[in-house]
């Protein structure tokens, strides 16, 4: 049974020289921090391009000592939804070819995330079907929100159904939070500003009826399902009682089980809390590879959590479910 991280991030060589050819005419800022890293800034977005994140050499020995088999590639801020829809084509699909080739490399190392420029729907889905014949290639990466639209947005319905159509489960990723004004300090954006992002999203595909209207439709929540589970007796209550909640054919706990979670919880009890709400079945394991705030030691983690769960539902957090997810 492969080891599978499903959550890491890759900034292929290729789609950074894009950047720096083309980016600048797009607003782009690019520079290098003291440790020679590029850095990108454009307006509400900010991002450095560490050589971990480029570099599969480095990736698969860090792989190999985590005793790790399979990274998910996937694309992370700055994302390719920020410029006009031509550019975040171009980004798109430079990532995309570029995260195909290194799976066709590395075929038992790494399978491939797409990202697509969901603020054209005509585009995004012209380069979903594209990409789903790339080698290697086996679910999308897509943002908790785009450009400040929710997930529930009609315009993205196309590219559920053909995700659905496809059996391609869809990964989800926080940026730019809501109240992101309010979280400079102390890195709040990401402590508490991407955990409440993933929940407006999970709340979103639910009382949207997303998740009634693509019942197939796979949705892999990062970091543990961020402030979803925890939330989700005052979702049911305020369903029982507002009357903006009347179209609900459910409660929202009823929905905890259509999504999936990874790992990153960063505290074995609220991890295992999270076990109990959604079943086994419905974790994978997650890194966050390789940001600071990440999971450095995601197989230990799991490792940990076996004094709650079997050996066979170790085995189903280290690779089970996330091969069945992917396809392998």
């Amino acid at each position: 049974m492969p080891v599978i991280d499903t959550h890491t991030h890759f900034f292929p060589q290729e789609w950074i020289d894009l950047l720096e050819r083309e980016g600048p005419a797009h607003g782009v800022t690019l520079g290098r921090n003291d440790s020679g890293a590029i850095t990108f800034a454009c307006p509400g977005i900010r991002q450095v391009f560490a050589k971990p994140f480029i570099d599969l050499g480095i990736r698969l020995k860090a792989m190999d000592k985590e005793g790790v088999d399979v990274h998910s590639l996937s694309l992370t801020t700055p994302m390719v939804y920020w410029p006009d829809a031509r550019f975040g084509l171009k980004l798109a699909q430079t990532f995309n070819d570029a995260c195909s080739a290194a799976c066709v490399e590395h075929p038992k190392r790494f399978v491939g995330m797409a990202i697509l420029p969901m603020q054209d729907a005509e585009l995004a889905l012209r380069e979903l079907e594209r990409a789903a014949k790339l080698p290697g290639m086996r679910g999308l990466y897509l943002g908790n929100q785009v450009n400040k639209n929710n997930l529930d947005d009609p315009s993205f319905f196309p590219v559920y159904a053909k995700c659905e159509a496809i059996g391609w489960p869809i990964f989800l990723h926080p940026i730019d939070p809501l109240g992101a004004e309010r979280l400079d300090k102390y890195y709040l954006r990401n402590l508490i500003g991407y955990p409440y992002s993933t929940a407006i999203a999970a709340a979103s595909l639910i009382f949207g009826g997303v998740m009634d209207r693509f019942p197939k439709l796979d949705v892999v929540l990062p970091h543990a399902g961020g402030m979803f589970p925890p939330l989700i007796g005052r979702w049911d209550h305020g369903t029982e009682v507002r009357e903006e909640m009347k179209h609900m054919k459910q409660l929202p706990s009823a929905y905890l089980r259509r999504f999936y979670y990874d790992t990153i919880a960063h505290n074995d009890e609220l991890m295992m809390n999270v076990v109990r709400q959604v079943g086994v079945d419905r974790i994978v394991m997650g890194s966050d590879y390789c940001f600071q705030i990440g999971d450095e030691h995601p197989v230990a983690t799991v490792n940990r959590l076996s004094k709650s769960i079997s050996v066979a539902e170790r085995e189903m957090i280290l690779g089970k479910t996330a091969a069945r997810l992917l396809k392998l």
